[in-house]
């Protein structure tokens, strides 16, 4: 399945609490439930005013319908192609 990283513009996120964040990821994975295997959640990372979230999906799509039923903002949607790292300058 593609995977996906998924830009969430929200303003003072940074700030969030744990507390907030639990609240989040609850309702994420509530709504992930739901939708069954056809989608995963991988990771996120969280910055000052946005959260770029790592998606397992089938398609746009679902990363879409899971942000509608979560009440998620996704801002910008886009299709990991490939990933690279240190090692590959490798030979």
């Amino acid at each position: 399945m593609p995977k996906f990283l998924i830009e969430r513009e929200i303003p003072n996120a940074g700030k969030l609490s744990p507390q907030d964040l639990q609240a989040v990821s609850q309702k994420s994975c509530s709504v992930l439930r739901s939708m069954g295997p056809a989608i995963q959640w991988v990771e996120s990372y969280v910055t000052d005013n946005k959260v770029y979230c790592v998606y397992i999906a089938e398609n746009e799509a679902a990363i879409r319908k899971h942000a509608e039923q979560g009440g998620f903002p996704a801002n910008r949607i886009s299709e990991i192609r490939t990933m690279i790292d240190p090692t590959t300058a490798e030979k």
